[in-house]
């Protein structure tokens, strides 16, 4: 087997299974393009490199971050591709967002070699999607691999465990270097929330002012688990809001944050076009915000509680490859249900509670009364476990 221009990973005993690694390799060898996109860090190579092995197949692993694999995929034709590939059955271009046109050599691939399984991995959805999306049309597989899911920790290192970690997780989130990290992790968590924060995204030509973004940022975290006005952040940073809603689109792009809609069936006093906006992961917002205090020493626990939830059922939904609905739900009167999800005509209801003692389980009679038959449930930290692992 050879690989070319990358990164050794590491054989040990703490390689944690990622939810995603059965579904790609059932999609190999079915005539299209496997796609793994996902934020730096997120252990897209780790996974890649795992699948590969386990495939039995031989592969060539080429890092798109040197410049002598750029050089060397740069407008290839056919005849140069089986040359470079050689006797291989895979190749993988690992961070193929840095090879100029890079959805042109991906197409070569699955019309002309289609005995040779091609995959590609990107951490902007923005930079790979704008290459391939045209000419890899009908042509691709695409996953979205985000930091440790719950589901995973889980599975690693037993339930249990994983729910004495709770507060951790909050604080630090779960990118995998954090979750292996051994007393550093908050050194680790500024070096990366600064790492892919700014220097993806400022390498974006959209981006022209890394001040206005960084304010941009941290207003969004210091609103985490409020309606979010691009108005308000406007006269907040000096800037439009169309420039507000540029930036937060690259910023859902680059997998920083990503949007919950209003849900609403035209009701009577339903906020119909509100929003809400939280982080992946719970560790690059307090990383944003400089707070690293303990749940128990903070103002901001139950905002946390919910960014960590609803990021969490995220990547349950993700990693599953279900097509669900997520939303929260308000009134024009304030009364709010934290998080609807509308899955198959089916509609869940959930209020999140940090303090079991303060959780009195009660919903607003106005949705009660709109949607009799949707399913109501609050989570607590005493069975978060049950909402992170089932539909």
């Amino acid at each position: 087997m050879q690989e070319c221009g990358i990164l050794v990973v590491m054989e040990s005993k703490g390689y944690i299974e990622r939810e995603l690694s059965e579904p790609i390799k059932d999609r190999l060898f079915n005539g299209k393009a496997v796609i793994l996109l996902g934020p730096r860090q997120s252990g897209k190579t780790t996974l890649v490199k795992k699948v590969l092995q386990q495939t039995g197949e031989s592969y060539l692993l080429l890092n798109a971050d040197e410049p002598d694999v750029r050089e060397l995929l740069d407008a290839p034709t056919s005849t140069r591709l089986r040359n470079i590939i050689g006797q291989n059955r895979i190749c993988c271009i690992d961070e193929a967002q840095r090879v100029p046109n890079v959805g042109l050599t991906l197409k070569l691939f699955t019309d002309e070699i289609p005995e040779v399984q091609v995959m590609a991995t990107g951490s902007s959805s923005l930079e790979l999607n704008s290459s391939i999306s045209e000419p890899l049309t009908g042509r691709k597989f695409e996953f979205v691999l985000h930091p440790l899911s719950f589901g995973e920790l889980s599975r690693h290192c037993g339930l249990l465990q994983e729910r004495r970690y709770l507060e951790h997780r909050l604080v630090y989130g779960t990118y995998p270097e954090i979750v292996t990290a051994q007393g550093n992790e908050e050194e680790l968590i500024k070096l990366l929330a600064d790492s892919y924060l700014f220097k993806d995204l400022l390498s974006l030509n959209g981006i022209k002012k890394p001040a206005l973004l960084e304010k941009i940022v941290r207003a969004l975290a210091f609103q985490l688990g409020s309606e979010v006005s691009f108005n308000e952040i406007a006269q907040l940073t000096g800037a439009s809001s169309h420039t507000i809603e540029k930036y937060v689109d690259l910023l859902e792009k680059c997998y920083v944050v990503f949007q919950l809609p209003a849900y609403s069936r035209n009701r009577r006093n339903e906020i119909k076009k509100g929003r809400k906006i939280y982080f992946w992961d719970n560790g690059v917002r307090n990383a944003v915000i400089g707070n690293f205090l303990p749940p128990p020493s903070r103002t901001d626990t139950g905002v946390l509680w919910e960014n960590y939830l609803v990021s969490e059922r995220a990547k349950l939904l993700d990693f599953s490859l279900v097509d669900a609905g997520s939303y929260f739900w308000r009134t024009t009167q304030q009364q709010e249900i934290d998080y609807v999800q509308e899955l198959d005509g089916k509609l869940k209801a959930f209020e999140f509670k940090w303090n079991p003692g303060k959780a009195k389980g009660k919903f607003p009679s106005t949705f009660i009364n709109a949607y009799p038959n949707a399913q109501t449930s609050v989570v607590t930290p005493e069975n978060y476990d049950r909402f992170l692992l089932e539909m």
